[in-house]
């Protein structure tokens, strides 16, 4: 059985992952938190926008960058060729 080198895959994950976290750390620390003062101008459906993303916004972030991870991954391992079959 050979032994595969898979580092480069590694890395490749990582650094989606890397991508995926600090989207996901700005939209809820950095939007929800730091930045709702200057969002709460804005309004969506009637609540201010600050509040929104607080409360709703990065949650929907959230779920599409799992879809965007997998799609990724897909990608990925495909490229690798360490896909499923």
């Amino acid at each position: 059985m050979a032994q595969h080198d898979y580092s480069d895959y590694w890395k490749e994950n990582l650094k989606l992952l890397a991508r995926c976290m600090v989207i996901w750390f700005f939209s809820s620390y950095g939007l929800g938190i730091l930045f709702v003062d200057q969002l709460n101008i804005y309004q969506i459906g009637g609540f201010k926008l600050g509040f929104w993303f607080a409360q709703q916004g990065s949650i929907y972030i959230f779920v599409c960058l799992i879809f965007y991870y997998a799609w990724c991954m897909n990608k990925l391992d495909k490229k690798f060729n360490v896909n499923e079959k």
